[in-house]
């Protein structure tokens, strides 16, 4: 957050000359160098660990060093538990970009939900530097898939991608409505079906950031993953076969990949109220820099007694 605070653009109003604007940007890109050095390469991986974080809510960190370091983080959700229902960010299905791009955290605290993962990819998007970049805070942007809040429609499946919807009485199921139309959140690819992993995502090898979700073969445990990457000797990313392998050991029947990469942020609210980040996102090459995103998949639960 520093960083960000830092290495803003100037004040349109109170334009700097060419040779200050120069040196603050110089003076930026040091920091973020020496600071995206310390963090990738002074860490330390954590431990593994497994917690109840609400009714019917528990959180999994497993740390892996083969074939490379990964930390994987999962929360489970049993969608019967007493207080659980869905959110997918709200939009405008009036305008061309419905949605105003927010970070996952501030999606979490802006509806007071419990749970919150990022979601769909997103248009327009470009990440050229720190200082060149779109989009911030409050900027437009659009899902890329069909997306649909509380049976309010208001982005259309251009690319056939796989989607998620979740009933009034939080009934999930991909790629098929469940009677009307409730929430809806979609992802690039579909990784299981049927508790196997499917074939056509052999051919990408690319290791990155993963978010994923998956639903279990009674429909009744959501399954919201998130593996941090690009972060060498703490967690360097998975395959899209990697995550297939790692949903399906966690109980998924079918599942989908979300938006990867810098957007990947799994977010909790701690016992005082707060958005608490629970993976390393890396935007920008930053650890710990979230990115404002398009649309979110959030989770409302009730806090029993630990």
């Amino acid at each position: 957050m520093l960083l960000s605070t830092l290495c803003v653009t100037p004040n349109k109003k109170k334009k700097l000359p060419f040779k200050q604007k120069s040196l603050f940007s110089f003076i930026c890109i040091i920091l973020v160098g020496l600071f995206t050095l310390s963090a990738c390469f002074g860490r330390f991986q954590p431990q593994n660990k497994k917690e109840l974080l609400f009714k019917g809510v528990t959180y999994t960190r497993e740390v892996k060093n083969t074939p490379r370091p990964m930390v994987v983080h999962v929360v489970i959700i049993d969608l019967h538990a007493e207080g659980i229902s869905t959110l997918v960010t709200p939009g405008d299905a009036k305008a061309n970009l419905p949605l105003k791009a927010m970070s996952t955290s501030q999606f979490l605290s802006k509806y007071k939900l419990q749970i919150s993962i990022n979601g769909d990819g997103f248009t327009p998007w470009h990440s050229n530097t720190i200082l060149d970049y779109y989009p911030h805070n409050g900027d437009a942007v659009s899902p890329l898939g069909f997306a649909a809040s509380k049976g309010i429609e208001y982005a259309e499946d251009t690319d056939e991608q796989p989607t998620l919807y979740f009933s009034r009485t939080n009934q999930a199921q991909f790629n098929t409505k469940i009677g009307n139309l409730y929430n809806a959140i979609s992802g690039t690819d579909m990784l299981v079906r049927w508790g196997q992993a499917m074939n056509d995502i052999t051919q990408s090898g690319e290791i990155n950031p993963r978010s994923a979700v998956g639903i279990d073969k009674a429909k009744r445990k959501l399954i919201l993953m998130v593996i941090d990457g690009r972060q060498p000797g703490y967690s360097e990313g998975a395959t899209l076969l990697e995550t297939a392998a790692l949903l399906i050991g966690y109980g998924a029947f079918e599942g989908i990949n979300l938006d990867g990469g810098g957007s990947s942020t799994l977010v909790f609210q701690s016992r005082l109220g707060f958005a608490q980040v629970l993976n390393s996102p890396i935007n920008h090459g930053i650890p710990g820099w979230e990115r404002a995103v398009a649309n979110h998949l959030g989770i409302y639960a009730e806090r029993g007694s630990q």
